[in-house]
């Protein structure tokens, strides 16, 4: 059904139907900044490689081999277009600054207690394996794309997303308990 969709929204965008732009757009957004996030691009370098990756394919769409696979087309490019960016940027580190300290909406100790839940949470994350981390910021997308998306993105094959999910949140959740990474040996003291 949702290939379906997918070729009827390509095929009515290729004539020339701006509602089915919009609704092809707002179809693939979360999926295209899934895989920016995975990527760990910055905020504005994210905003550049889904714009460009919406450009390619409006310079793409009549060469389309698939319209149905057209949210695999997407990711696939979005990716290439990642690692364009991040070709291209160079480091830089932001540094922490005093206005993006919560004002009297919440309780500073509120802050501060989510604050540290979250560098916690993230410090587990970046424990995990890079395909891990891949995979759970795609999988985190808001509508979550389709296993064959996730597939295009990551080169993965759609039937190991499922036991491989598994595995990532089971070490995640080690990770959190522990506070030691799964895959590291345990220290001569702690065996």
């Amino acid at each position: 059904m949702a290939e379906a969709d997918a070729r009827d929204l390509v095929e009515r965008v290729r004539g020339g139907d701006n509602e089915a732009w919009a609704a092809l757009t707002d179809r693939y957004v979360s999926l295209l900044w899934a895989v920016a996030r995975s990527m760990r691009l910055s905020e504005a370098d994210a905003a550049d490689a889904v714009q460009t990756t919406w450009l390619r394919l409006v310079e793409a769409l009549d060469e389309l081999r698939d319209p149905a696979r057209v949210g695999a087309w997407l990711a696939t490019t979005m990716r290439r277009e990642c690692l364009a960016v991040l070709r291209r940027r160079s480091r830089v580190v932001a540094a922490e600054d005093w206005d993006q300290i919560e004002g009297d909406t919440a309780a500073l100790d509120e802050a501060l207690l989510r604050r540290e839940r979250d560098a916690a949470l993230w410090r587990a994350f970046r424990g995990l394996g890079p395909r891990c981390q891949s995979l759970l910021r795609m999988l985190m997308a808001d509508p979550a794309p389709s296993y064959a998306e996730v597939s295009a993105a990551l080169d993965m094959p759609v039937g190991g997303i499922g036991p491989t999910r598994r595995r990532c949140l089971d070490n995640l959740r080690k990770i959190m308990l522990t506070g030691a990474h799964p895959f590291e040996a345990p220290s001569p003291g702690n065996a």
